[in-house]
């Protein structure tokens, strides 16, 4: 059987994301003008800068707004429903066997300085990612899948060895390990953008730094990097659907704090931001104020250091899980729409109609906390009332919500176990090298999903996954999660992650706090600007109404 052009369709991935929701995509529509003299050009607050816009090295979901923006996979989705759609590539076909992807590019594609973008394109990509130097974030989107790619990141001289290969300029091939079913998802995720060879051995690390050097495949390009205050995006004429870009500018400004982002947008200066403040929600939600609510598949938690003592004793990471009161945390410090979490994975994949969360486990978890449960897990620890409890070191980065949430926190942690807490912050750059290299004990953290599958989250728990910061190891829980990546029965390979999922969550070796759900806030002048299930924000269908 050869599946072509529209395979994404038939994607479980296709049937979560239609609940996301925003204006009709306006690609048979003329341009409509909006703005001062009728200018396509719009001003939207961002609130954390990211720790770089490289899209072959940043795990940073900071940077999504900007990468999405300016690049484009073999594969995207689309800007009306978010099912999965045909991007670089205008199609491709799938093996009987599962094994082999054969993906056909546009005819003419270019980069954002004009020049011809091929498929060697994606190959050398794929060989930069591979590289060890290259310190990419995402390098297990390709050794977990694709045949030799785990070889070459071992050996520099294994290229001939690598399954990623360009057949001609438009044909590329990526060889798989195994059968992987949702490995069409995994291909729209930004680590596997193509960038352009000539501008990264130009510039080297410095190639993000000018908007000049950022050459760049997407519905737009870079105009002007303001490290720290804005990046400027202007239309990109070589994008291979610039007719349908309506926007000419998008200004991303750098607003730390939503609350001063609101005053703006209230004021007309701004005409969206991605992040609403927590107080001002429900007064936003009873008005015609521009607040656009979406689901999301993702999850907030707090890294716990499992390698670190005392918190590598499952019984006092239960202690803290018991302890919080998520419903207070969400109704009342966030007020945020969340969802109380007990696993890491969050609900939404379904097989068959069988939601993959259902009938799972609380692991002796409630909403509310158990005050009693939790001093009686601390002293099966080994400290009753809290006593011999080193004082608990609890962080987070700098952003005025997260602050609310752990000083919230601590506050818990100290009434409901008898343990002293101390709060400290860190800009995000210093703050998540610093919890990648473990040097912390509980801080703020979580996961949105990359990709629409609980595998986005599972592989976060593997032994040495390169995002597995909070270093948890349980060799049965890799053994499922292996065999649930190459299970091609959907529902045998839900069962496997439930398994998996049960087995670590038992251990809380994070702890869960809140599925979350997206809030946002947009001019009503400004129609089309799309946010999917996975936080992706899409402006090539946006246009202002005038």
């Amino acid at each position: 059987m050869t599946i072509r052009k529209m395979i994404a369709a038939a994607s479980l991935a296709a049937l979560a994301l239609t609940l996301g929701a925003c204006a009709d995509e306006p690609s048979d529509e003329p341009a409509k003008s909006g703005g001062q003299a009728g200018a396509q050009e719009i001003v939207f607050a961002l609130h954390n800068t990211p720790d770089g816009i490289d899209p072959n090295i940043t795990s940073n979901s900071f940077a999504a707004p900007i990468i999405f923006n300016t690049f484009e996979c073999l594969v995207t989705y689309s800007t009306t429903d978010g099912a999965l759609i045909p991007g670089q590539a205008e199609s491709w076909d799938i093996s009987d066997d599962g094994l082999t992807y054969t993906f056909h590019l546009r005819e003419g594609l270019k980069w954002s300085d004009g020049s011809a973008l091929t498929a060697s394109d994606f190959v050398y990509s794929a060989q930069r990612v591979l590289t060890p130097s290259t310190t990419a974030q995402y390098v297990g989107l390709y050794t977990d899948y694709v045949v030799g790619a785990q070889e070459l990141y071992d050996d520099a001289s294994q290229t001939d060895g690598l399954g990623i290969k360009a057949a001609d300029d438009t044909t590329l091939t990526i060889e798989l390990k195994a059968p992987t079913p949702f490995f069409i998802d995994i291909v729209g995720m930004w680590a596997w953008s193509p960038v352009q060879q000539a501008t990264i051995e130009a510039n080297g690390d410095q190639w993000t730094n000018e908007a000049a050097s950022y050459v760049s495949n997407g519905p737009f390009k870079m105009d002007e990097v303001n490290l720290g205050e804005s990046y400027v995006l202007v239309k990109n004429p070589n994008y291979w659907d610039a007719a349908n870009v309506k926007l000419e500018k998008i200004t991303f400004r750098m607003i730390p704090d939503p609350s001063t982002a609101l005053a703006a947008f209230e004021g007309g200066e701004i005409d969206g931001q991605l992040t609403v403040p927590s107080s001002d929600i429900a007064r936003l939600k009873t008005s015609d104020s521009g607040l656009v609510v979406t689901p999301a598949y993702s999850t907030t938690w707090y890294n716990i250091n499992n390698a670190k003592a005392p918190y590598d004793n499952p019984l006092v990471r239960k202690a803290l899980s018991l302890a919080v009161d998520r419903e207070a945390l969400v109704n009342e410090v966030l007020q945020n729409g969340g969802t109380p979490a007990f696993s890491p994975v969050a609900p939404g994949y379904s097989v068959d109609g069988v939601e993959y969360s259902e009938g799972r486990s609380d692991f002796g978890l409630s909403a509310t906390a158990d005050p009693e449960a939790a001093k009686a897990a601390l002293a099966e620890a080994g400290y009753p009332g809290g006593e011999g409890f080193p004082t608990l070191q609890l962080s987070y980065y700098t952003d005025d919500t997260v602050k609310l949430m752990t000083e919230a926190l601590a506050d818990q942690f100290e009434t409901n176990l008898g343990i002293n807490v101390e709060i400290s912050n860190e800009d995000w750059a210093v703050y998540y090298d610093n919890v990648q290299a473990g040097n912390y004990e509980v801080g703020a953290m979580g996961w949105g999903a990359d990709y629409f599958h609980p595998m986005t989250f599972l592989q976060l728990l593997q032994t040495d996954d390169v995002n597995n910061n909070v270093f948890y190891s349980n060799l049965e829980y890799d053994a499922l999660v292996i065999q649930a990546q190459a299970e091609t029965d959907p529902a045998v390979a839900m069962d496997l992650m439930r398994q998996a999922d049960e087995l670590s969550a038992a251990e809380y070796p994070v702890l869960c706090l809140f599925y979350r759900a997206n809030m946002m806030l947009v001019s009503p002048e400004l129609k089309g600007v799309y946010r999917t299930v996975l936080n992706n924000l899409y402006f090539r269908s946006a246009y202002l109404e005038g």
